[in-house]
């Protein structure tokens, strides 16, 4: 027995099966929606449900979106023919912070792990190879920036694979990111370095 009612057990455990969250955690904020005002609940929640609703994914890069084409693929002043693939569109926020990129981005939503069941066709590679055939713009280096454990790589390898044969260039990330690490716990200077000093696949 928690000790607690069936209502706010409920409660709890919905929190407890976000990810990263444990029992303490889970309890904490739990208790926290308690204590704040309804109008507060109801704005939490209302924010959720809104974001559930309305969040797409862009026509252009398939990074989550609250329109057909986010804000990235809409500014002119980018170089469009420049684009880093990653695996996630939070990864697409770690290389913002570096303020050097200027390029556009596609997101795979995933990388390949047949042990998973995640296959080629199960992510959004095809989306990228029709951007890099496409007429409408020009595509001149796709930058691989997937993670740098055994799916990240062979996505990579895999998608430079299918690149190469049009002519473009592909690169990797280069030295500073962690062998095994995630996009997402590099810092500002250690992701420029790793753009900076990229390697032709």
């Amino acid at each position: 027995m928690s000790g607690y009612s069936p209502t706010l057990e409920a409660l709890i455990e919905k929190f407890r099966s976000l990810p990263g969250i444990g029992s303490k955690t889970a309890v904490r904020l739990a208790f926290h929606m308690l204590n704040s005002s309804a109008d507060y609940v109801k704005e939490f929640a209302e924010c959720i449900l809104e974001a559930k609703i309305k969040t797409t994914t862009c026509k252009i890069c398939q990074n989550l979106s609250d329109t057909d084409i986010c804000s990235i693929c809409d500014d002119l002043t980018r170089d469009h023919g420049l684009i880093c693939v990653v695996e996630n569109a939070k990864d697409i926020a770690t290389f913002e912070r570096v303020k050097e990129y200027r390029g556009v981005y596609h997101v795979l939503h995933g990388a390949i792990s047949p042990m998973d069941g995640i296959n080629p066709e199960d992510i959004r590679i095809k989306e990228l190879i029709a951007r890099v055939t496409g007429e409408d713009v020009k595509v001149h280096e796709v930058i691989l920036a997937t993670s740098s454990n055994v799916e990240g790589e062979a996505t990579a390898a895999y998608i430079a694979h299918l690149v190469k044969p049009f002519g473009v260039l592909t690169s990797r990330l280069a030295y500073g990111i962690p062998v095994g690490g995630e996009l997402e716990y590099a810092d500002s200077v250690t992701l420029f370095k790793a753009l900076e000093g990229r390697r032709e696949m």
